[in-house]
């Protein structure tokens, strides 16, 4: 759980030069280290009682917060010793119990503060310390759990589970990518006054995706179905349900008017929803219609139609939505998919196309959004956005029983809704997987696909809602 924060995502590099342009600005690092520490120590002491506390410091600025936490929470009435990873760099002007950096000590303490290392570990956690983590009942990470990677959210050899942690001033990508988020537990923004003109030495390229980034299309007084755009869904003859999931998001995600275009099964689809158009007019015909602007193609299509469909609908230049099957039909081949809006595979599909992802997630989203020229969805718990020029975005708001099977033809239907109305990729990409997420948190669990586009009235609800606060809140401030 992570509370509501500032959505920029800064790599530990990013934040060294954030950290590095602070002194220049009024703000040492030692007044940041004395803040950070504070912080620590208040977070610690809001949520526990006074216990055995055994805090680990490592050689750097990690381990400098984890002493300031230890006098302050000593000075409070806590019981409080410190354990130096190397005693050579132990800060001498630490007025209390010193103990060994051992397992044995770790496991006396009631609560291990793991200031030892923090998110720019750039290699695998020195073995020495993992015994040392392995023995804490209860932890509480400084920036992050000793071992996690903060630019990926990998674990580097070893890292623990923490029950808290604390990290300063802006979030980076390994808080909110799996298992990093897992692993750090209830997360706390902490502001250690760092001066706004930092922001000045670094560009982020990486954003936590939150309704105060991107605006859901309005709508007039005077509106009409065909001022919100048409949507058409291919529909596949055997796996019928995936157009009918994707085309009902698509209708409850604003698109005034829906189309399946049945290649075969039109009976079952005219027996779905009355609400959906269904077309067996040709291909060719359909395209000849410019107010059919948006399409989805994959979902249910089958391997050989989605690949027929697609060329026509990408030399048509149309606003295309390529899931599911035009992965299988484009396996390895990246430069077919460029003329898409967005794609939107899952892991498996993703490497079909571009290869596995590897530990680096987002620099593989990258590099598929720049050869497709597409804003490419890479779904999962941790879903992560891409967009041609390298911004990203990752979402955390999912629950986890939104994996089911059909979810992924929801959300490509979704998008396709928000492109109708005319969101451009990047926005309805974001809105989109926002949106499918706190459907899923509406319908609560034991949901199934069905259960989602009935939730997304509540969920645009809560989306314009937050968007409205923070809108309001920057007019008050200004």
């Amino acid at each position: 759980m992570i509370r509501r924060t500032p959505t920029e995502l800064f790599t530990p590099a990013e934040m060294a030069r954030v950290d590095a342009a602070a002194p220049g600005l009024g703000v040492s690092i030692k007044t940041l280290m004395e803040n950070a520490g504070r912080a620590i120590a208040r977070s610690v002491m809001a949520r526990f009682q006074p216990m055995r506390t055994l805090v680990l410091c490592g050689p750097g600025n990690n381990g400098g917060d984890g002493y300031v936490a230890a006098r302050l929470l000593a000075q409070a009435g806590w019981p409080v010793a410190v354990a130096a990873f190397d005693p050579k760099k132990a800060d001498r002007r630490w007025p209390g119990p010193v103990v060994p950096f051992i397992a044995t000590e770790a496991s006396r303490a009631d609560i291990v503060i793991d200031a030892v290392f923090g998110a720019g570990l750039n290699r695998d956690i020195d073995p020495a310390v993992v015994p040392v983590l392995r023995a804490a009942k209860r932890i509480v990470a400084v920036d992050v759990p000793s071992g996690l990677d903060g630019t990926t959210g990998a674990v580097r050899g070893f890292a623990p589970r923490a029950a808290l942690t604390v990290t300063f001033f802006r979030l980076k990508p390994g808080h909110l990518l799996l298992p990093g988020r897992d692993l750090c537990g209830e997360t706390i923004l902490a502001d250690i006054g760092m001066p706004a003109g930092v922001l000045n030495a670094v560009e982020p390229r990486a954003w936590r995706n939150d309704p105060v980034d991107w605006t859901i299309p309005g709508l007039a007084t005077d509106t009409h179905k065909y001022a919100r755009g048409h949507v058409t869904i291919m529909g596949g003859p055997i796996m019928t349900g995936a157009a009918r999931l994707a085309a009902d998001a698509a209708r409850r995600g604003g698109a005034g008017l829906v189309s399946i275009a049945a290649c075969g099964a039109a009976e079952v689809y005219r027996n779905g929803a009355p609400g959906a158009l269904v077309t067996e007019a040709p291909l060719a015909e359909l395209l000849s219609d410019t107010r059919r602007a948006v399409w989805v193609c994959g979902p249910g299509l089958g391997v050989e139609l989605a690949r027929d469909a697609w060329r026509s609908l990408i030399a048509a230049s149309r606003i295309v939505v390529g899931d599911a099957d035009v992965f299988t039909a484009f396996a390895g081949q990246p430069e077919a998919l460029r003329g898409a809006a967005v794609l939107t595979p899952h892991a498996g599909e993703f490497s079909r196309v571009f290869g596995p992802p590897g530990i680096d997630r987002q620099a593989a989203v990258r590099a598929a959004a720049a050869r497709t020229d597409a804003v490419v969805v890479l779904k999962g718990a941790d879903t992560i956005i891409g967009r041609p020029d390298g911004m990203i975005t990752i979402n955390d708001s999912a629950p986890p029983w939104l994996a089911t099977a059909g979810s992924g033809d929801v959300l490509a239907g979704l998008i396709s809704g928000l492109l109708a109305q005319g969101m451009d990729a990047w926005g309805a990409a974001r809105a989109g997987v926002w949106l499918h997420g706190r459907a899923a948190i509406e319908a609560g669990e034991g949901m199934v696909a069905e259960d989602l586009p009935p939730g997304l009235p509540k969920a645009f609800a809560a989306a314009r809602l937050q968007h409205s606060v923070h809108t309001f809140g920057d007019r008050v401030r200004s």
